[in-house]
């Protein structure tokens, strides 16, 4: 397996667009900026909640080279590879490596569900495009492609398969992956009200999605688990569960940005087809988001 440093918590960096819905590189690096300063470990760009498939390929590359050269190897960069067909996964692929990426998280290949076979021969094939190590993102609610515990073992032999993001929402993924697996793989959690749990059952990281909006929290709930501390996890974890839950929302991107927007870490603009909220579940998102300000446990 490649060696990698990829541990602890990895945001998933929300791509911040103007208000005409063009691609504004300067707010996402001030973005990441906070993030840096918050402690994070690593940063994931252009997954979901990067919008993947609402940006376009050259600007997906325009952008990768800019947070590239911005974080110049403070913490790992790694891009989500969401195309279509294999061939543009690839070319995608090689196009990040060539931007300066560490590291990919490859999810399934968009729109087509793919079986067994043909899910495994995609993952081979797009590790084969570049040397960079490999990020495996099982997401099934997400995009209908579940890459299940023995399939993981299936693909152990490709040793640029270092990490997986596992987002289920089966927290015993995480036992039945080691016990097919032993350590084998670096293990993350991708859904945010999960992670206490997953860290329980073996994570050792975190592609996190709330904490773009809260980051002093979320190092507080990292900082609490890694230390073992979980009368203290708990506490925070309770806190910030009715924000977590906006990660498992089909809206979690407009969910996401709106906290931030709120706490003025960037603008709720996304591309269409997805639209800001209004009426009511406007208000809602808004009440618990100005709730958790209100009685954050970070709050001085």
């Amino acid at each position: 397996m490649i060696e990698v440093n990829w541990r602890g918590v990895f945001p998933a960096v929300p791509t911040q667009f103007r208000e005409d819905f063009s691609l504004d590189i300067d707010a996402t690096i001030r973005h990441i900026d906070v993030l840096l300063k918050a402690g994070v470990h690593g940063l994931v760009m252009l997954g979901t909640v990067g919008e993947n498939c609402s940006v376009e390929f050259h600007e997906k590359i325009e952008l990768l080279k800019a947070v590239v050269s911005h974080v110049n190897k403070r913490v790992p960069v790694l891009t989500g590879v969401a195309e279509y067909t294999t061939a543009l996964a690839c070319r995608f692929a090689e196009a990040a490596q060539d931007a300066g990426v560490d590291g990919l998280m490859v999810m399934p290949a968009m729109v087509y569900k793919s079986d067994k076979r043909e899910t495994i021969a995609y993952f081979r094939t797009v590790a084969k495009a570049t040397d960079l190590p490999i990020m495996i993102y099982n997401n099934p609610p997400a995009y209908g492609v579940d890459i299940t515990p023995e399939m993981f073992a299936e693909m152990a032999d490709e040793p640029k398969f270092v990490a997986i993001k596992e987002s289920s929402g089966d927290v015993r993924r995480f036992t039945d992956i080691a016990n097919l697996c032993g350590d084998r793989y670096i293990l993350f959690c991708g859904v945010d009200d999960l992670i206490l749990e997953s860290v329980a059952a073996g994570a050792v990281g975190w592609v996190a999605g709330l904490f773009n909006a809260f980051p002093e929290e979320g190092m507080l709930l990292w900082n609490s688990l890694m230390q073992g501390d979980f009368e203290k996890a708990r506490k925070v974890y309770r806190w910030f569960m009715p924000l977590l839950h906006f990660d498992s929302h089909p809206k979690l991107v407009q969910l996401i940005k709106l906290a931030m927007a709120e706490k003025g870490y960037g603008r709720e603009f996304t591309r269409p087809p997805r639209l800001s909220l209004e009426g009511e579940e406007r208000e809602w998102a808004l009440r618990v988001i100005r709730q958790a300000i209100e009685t954050s446990p970070c709050k001085p």
